[in-house]
């Protein structure tokens, strides 16, 4: 399984931006897809993620700002960041789980100047 990111950029705070996550596979047969971030003062961090059956579950640092969801046809999964915050500055990365085993995608930077 391959996994694009893509979406990231400069923003200002309170802007937003939509990332996306494009599979190889369809995405409708993959269990999770997971959106993590990182930067180089800390460890990778969970954002949310999305199952085959449409459940979502955010961290609680973006609940409320950030939605996640999929379009099936298109063999892709989004991010949407609203409200964006300085915090909120790392590299993006999507997740794929097909069954023990976790696939990653490359990462794309999201910066948010105050």
């Amino acid at each position: 399984v391959q996994l694009q990111a893509s979406g990231g950029g400069l923003v200002q705070a309170g802007e937003s931006l939509r990332l996306s996550c494009t599979t190889s596979i369809s995405i409708s047969s993959i269990k999770v897809i997971t959106w993590y971030r990182q930067t180089p003062e800390k460890e990778r961090e969970f954002v949310a993620f999305i199952t085959d059956a449409g459940t979502t579950m955010y961290a609680l640092s973006v609940k409320g700002r950030f939605t996640v969801s999929k379009d099936n046809a298109k063999n892709t999964a989004y991010l949407q960041m609203n409200s964006l915050k300085p915090e909120d500055t790392a590299v993006y990365y999507c997740a794929a789980r097909q069954g023990e085993v976790q696939y990653w995608g490359t990462g794309t930077q999201v910066t948010v100047s105050s």
